[in-house]
């Protein structure tokens, strides 16, 4: 029995999925040739909310796992954007900071970044877009960054 192609799959895992890829290839052609992903640019929002934050922290922070934020620093660091060092407390820790390129590139794809959001939210009616992301951020929430259980309560 075949499907009907007309019929579209409407589960929440995979429409989640296809509005995560919709909101990465709007925000790829927003942000242009600066060759940053919404990862690496969350990583150095984070940055610069922070003094020399350690990786943990910013893992802490951006819900991004360990091995992923390693990826994503080690990526930064080779552009110059961020500059990592041991931590004198603890010799298996880096603190991370951002370079003076790293907030000029910051700064640069804001505008990029809040025009992608802009975009994301026009297509829930405006009347809904408050209660829209409190909803993601319950998913968030709920589920935990592991997948099957709520993350622990500090």
């Amino acid at each position: 029995m075949r499907a009907d192609p007309s019929e579209k799959l409407q589960s929440a895992i995979h429409l989640l999925h296809r509005a995560g890829q919709c909101a990465d290839e709007l925000f790829a052609s927003n942000i242009g040739a600066t060759d940053i992903t919404p990862r690496q640019f969350a990583v150095l929002k984070a940055l610069s909310a922070s003094d020399d934050p350690s990786q943990s922290l910013l893992v802490e922070k951006t819900g991004i796992d360990r091995s992923t934020m390693a990826d994503i620093i080690r990526r930064l660091v080779g552009k110059s954007l961020v500059q990592r060092r041991r931590t004198r407390r603890d010799a298996r820790m880096y603190a991370v900071r951002l370079t003076e390129k790293g907030k000029t590139a910051l700064e640069t794809t804001e505008p990029a970044v809040r025009q992608t959001d802009d975009r994301i939210l026009s297509a829930v009616p405006a009347a809904q877009r408050e209660q829209f992301l409190r909803s993601l951020a319950r998913i968030v929430e709920t589920i935990g960054p592991n997948g099957n259980e709520p993350p622990e309560k500090k």
